[in-house]
């Protein structure tokens, strides 16, 4: 979902999370995740370089700062691909930050789809659907909810969303008005 998104909205920016799980196949350095030693990743949160984190299948995942608040400085949108114990650690810090839960359109799906996917073990998919049980309910507490019933679809609410959120009235209102320096004068 992500990487179609990134696709429809090129001035989108992804954020690369930290982890301290070992690469799956075809995952690349910097580009898929900042893969690092759980030493290193302890040492990035007692210096608070991280946005958020969270203890996941027996590995961190973490969200660096620094990337964040430089693209939020920029006014750019930022994208990032994060668990529910990591949107609220967010939402706290940034409560501007838009929150969107992607649920699957069933548990059957979702078991399915961990099924294929064939990067975990039966026990490891067994954990997984646990959590995943526990993290939809958690899915009221989101700004939106979108269904992941197909990638085409899921992406054009996603998109919707974004173009909604930028025409909210505290992002959209252009400085002059702000100001209350508009033109006085009008043109007939």
């Amino acid at each position: 979902m992500c990487r179609e998104l990134r696709r429809r909205v090129p001035s989108l920016k992804y954020s690369i999370s930290a982890t301290t799980r070992p690469p799956r196949p075809g995952e690349q350095q910097g580009v898929d995740y900042y893969f690092v030693s759980e030493e290193e990743f302890l040492r990035f949160r007692a210096e608070n370089r991280l946005l958020e984190w969270a203890r996941i299948h027996d590995h961190y995942y973490g969200t660096p700062r620094q990337p964040v608040v430089e693209a939020l400085t920029r006014g750019e949108d930022i994208l990032l691909e994060i668990d529910v114990q990591g949107a609220k650690q967010v939402k706290e810090g940034l409560p501007e930050a838009v929150t969107v839960f992607l649920l699957p359109p069933s548990y059957q799906e979702l078991c399915r789809r961990l099924r294929t996917r064939g990067t975990e073990d039966a026990e490891q998919i067994g954990r997984r659907l646990q959590v995943a049980r526990g993290e939809m309910e958690e899915a009221v507490h989101y700004d939106y909810l979108v269904v992941n019933d197909y990638v085409n679809l899921a992406a054009d609410r996603i998109e919707a969303i974004i173009l909604a959120e930028k025409c909210r009235p505290r992002r959209a209102m252009p400085d002059w008005l702000l100001e209350g320096k508009g033109n006085e004068q009008t043109d007939h």
